[in-house]
């Protein structure tokens, strides 16, 4: 779905103007402190799979009156992109609540999901790490052969051909050739070629991301692209230059949004709202068909904390309940592979996020994706299990609370010292794919673990 993009870009250039700072402190600022107040929105630590359906609604209420009110900020050009009422509500209700993704056999429908929907989510496995050159393709092998992956996202690039990539330079554009290719041929060699891929996370600039465009042998029209907003309600010319290709190009574009807890959003009601807004700023601007959404401790990096935990579930009910836009969740862990914490804290995660609307699971980002080839795909295989078996088996938000609840006295006072876990080709074995003894082993003991908290499991 795209929303008169025309009249978004003169906007872009015609709307009011006003430095950052002020866009900051005297325009976002005083109006979320004011609708926080005006709809009564209060965290609370015991109820963090949210259960009171005037309290969702009060999110989504909050959220567009101030998105109204602020609007998205162009950095490049210092304005202020704006919207009327029912410009918001003929973009938001003419969204066709459903999406194909991939081709031809390996095609998946994504779609809206109601609040303790019994459907099963979309599953999409994201490592998101940065990763040596070398490892690249086994670890893109290794996320697609999952059998619940409905799509995948590859690693990083850090280096290509032993050279340090320059954000900008001929480098980038190399390397996310050579991404787009690998990635591409590893979904070819596991036998899924038409596998939904989101996008090239080594080309940052809008030139890289062009050049990765290729029917032959790069992104095609099924592969999905992101349109990231940037901290809070921000957009700058780069990224709308690769808005404007993606749809140019016939890709599928998203919205990628991550409201930050400890910063302008404030504490989580704050984050929750904003939250909320960049749904609907992530199809009036960013020119998404659905939104990957990650609001992250500013702190601690994560998601999978309390307070990060209230705010995806209850923002992901806000959309859910008030419109048709597809949200997925995007989960942060504190710990790194093999090790019991990080499986415990994506069990959390997919039970907050599917039973409270999220259209997909975007699962799990580990080591709070700041540390080289950190990530391997079991921990997104149990957040995934975990999620799908709330759904199959109708659990309720109050239960997927109390579960929740248990599982954060499991791992929420290590967060700040969480341990960084193995790096891939220590769990993995890069030639045959498989989780070495010692990773299968962890994860056989800690899902069984989870089974006997109650935790339910389709499979």
């Amino acid at each position: 779905m795209v929303w008169r993009i025309s009249e978004v870009l003169d906007r872009a250039e015609t709307g009011p103007i006003c430095s950052e700072k002020d866009f900051d402190l005297k325009i976002l600022l005083p109006k979320l402190k004011d609708v926080i107040k005006k709809y009564d929105i209060h965290f609370d630590p015991e109820n963090i799979v949210v259960d009171d359906d005037s309290l969702v609604n009060n999110v989504w209420k909050a959220a567009v009156e101030l998105y109204l009110d602020v609007g998205t900020f162009i950095t490049t050009t210092n304005r202020r992109v704006l919207f009327e009422k029912d410009e918001i509500e003929e973009a938001m209700g003419t969204l066709p609540g459903k999406i194909t993704v991939g081709s031809g056999i390996d095609a998946r429908d994504m779609f809206h999901r109601e609040v303790e929907d019994t459907r099963r989510p979309f599953c999409r496995m994201n490592p998101g790490c940065v990763c040596d050159e070398d490892i690249f393709l086994p670890m893109c092998m290794a996320y697609l052969q999952e059998p619940m992956a409905d799509g995948t996202t590859a690693p990083i690039l850090g280096e290509i051909e032993g050279r340090n990539i320059t954000v900008g330079g001929p480098l980038e554009i190399k390397a996310s050739v050579a991404h787009a290719m690998m990635y591409r041929e590893a979904a070819r060699r596991v036998g899924r070629p038409g596998t939904y891929k989101q996008g090239v996370g080594t080309a940052v600039s809008d030139a890289a991301q062009i050049a990765a465009s290729n029917q032959e042998w790069g992104e095609t029209l099924t592969d999905v692209r992101a349109v990231s907003s940037l901290a809070e309600l921000k957009i700058d010319y780069s990224t709308l230059n690769k808005m404007m290709h993606y749809h140019t190009y016939g890709s599928i574009a998203y919205a990628l949004s991550g409201p930050l807890l400890g910063g302008y959003a404030g504490g989580p009601e704050g984050t929750a709202v904003v939250g909320t807004a960049y749904h609907i700023m992530g199809t009036m601007v960013n020119q998404g068909n659905f939104t990957v959404y990650f609001p992250t401790d500013l702190k601690e990096g994560c998601n999978t904390t309390r307070r990060l935990l209230w705010v995806v579930s209850v923002s992901h009910q806000a959309v859910s309940k008030n419109s048709k836009a597809l949200s997925l969740a995007n989960g942060f862990a504190a710990a790194g592979p093999c090790t019991k914490m990080v499986l415990y804290e994506g069990a959390a995660y997919g039970l907050t996020s599917t039973v409270s609307g999220a259209s997909a699971l975007g699962v799990l980002l580990s080591a709070r994706n700041r540390h080289r080839n950190r990530a391997s795909p079991i921990e997104a295989r149990l957040c995934c299990q975990a999620g799908c078996g709330a759904a199959a088996t109708g659990l309720s938000r109050k239960d997927t609370n109390e579960l929740v609840k248990t599982l954060l006295s499991k791992y929420e006072q290590d967060i700040p010292n969480a341990p960084l876990g193995k790096q891939f080709q220590e769990c993995y074995d890069v030639k045959s794919l498989r989780p070495t003894p010692e990773h299968r082993k962890l994860y056989s003991e800690v899902k069984q673990e989870l089974k006997d908290l109650g935790v339910p499991f389709s499979y």
